[in-house]
């Protein structure tokens, strides 16, 4: 309380300033005579102009804010749409899988794709299963959709794939309906070419290309591909069979390895 009496005994000039300037304008304010009047409107609209760019700078403020909010709610809502068709799409592929499993008579193992070209020498895959999951070489490696590759390297726990997309895989195949065989090679974009074939065979567009049974490492009739183009080879009794894998190898995720060919 004593510091407040010196401050008001050390400023009282100031004090008294303000109170008079105070007591001033409500004099002033208070009559109502027409030059009051014109005052008032001159203050008013004195105050409005002074306002309006401090109400505009607000309200851009405002709007800026908001606009960081729903683009932080839109990003929100767009990751949760990515993350729920994502979950949709590995759903079905894992129904898939398991339907593969349960109707198929070969005793198979399931396993999942932890890497991806790790050889520099073949194009492979690198899986999560090895010795102890009864994982040899030489085992055929496929999806529902068809056939990958075969295992070449085995560890413990992990074991090495040599990829259908490798230029040096070879695979017997037959076509169906027709039954024509021949060497299926890699060619690219997805698209592999049947060697070999007899040119009187009948072989369309859409046919079925399966595994033919002649190998060891392979069961027959495992899917392969579909053909999506033939050509003739000039000065030869031979046709080319282009044919299309379904298998999208940019996007697998899980397999299986038949550990017995029956």
């Amino acid at each position: 309380m004593r510091n407040l009496l010196l401050f008001l005994i050390k400023n009282k000039d100031h004090f008294v300033f303000a109170v008079a300037l105070f007591f001033s304008f409500a004099l002033l304010f208070n009559r109502n005579n027409d030059e009051m009047s014109v005052i008032r409107g001159f203050s008013s609209d004195l105050v409005s102009f002074l306002s309006t760019p401090l109400v505009k700078v607000k309200s851009l403020a405002i709007v800026n804010e908001e606009n960081q909010y729903l683009r932080e709610k839109n990003l929100q809502l767009n990751l949760q749409l990515e993350s729920i068709l994502y979950a949709a799409d590995e759903n079905k592929n894992l129904r898939d899988l398991l339907n593969f499993k349960r109707e198929t008579r070969l005793k198979i193992i399931p396993a999942s794709i932890i890497n991806k070209g790790i050889q520099t020498n073949v194009k492979s895959l690198t899986l999560d299963v090895g010795s102890l999951n009864n994982i040899m070489p030489n085992q055929a490696v496929l999806t529902p959709d068809g056939v990958i590759g075969k295992t070449v390297v085995v560890g413990k726990k992990s074991s090495i794939v040599q990829s259908i997309s490798d230029n040096n895989f070879r695979l017997s195949v037959r076509i169906m309906p027709s039954g024509a065989v021949g060497i299926l090679r890699w060619s690219r974009d997805n698209t592999c070419r049947v060697y070999e074939v007899q040119k009187n065979v009948d072989i369309n567009i859409g046919d079925r290309v399966i595994t033919s049974g002649f190998s060891n490492i392979y069961p027959e009739k495992l899917p392969v591909g579909i053909v999506s183009g033939v050509y003739d080879e000039r000065g030869s009794y031979q046709k080319v069979v282009n044919v299309k894998i379904q298998n999208d190898f940019e996007s697998i995720q899980n397999v299986f390895v038949v550990i017995e060919n029956k």
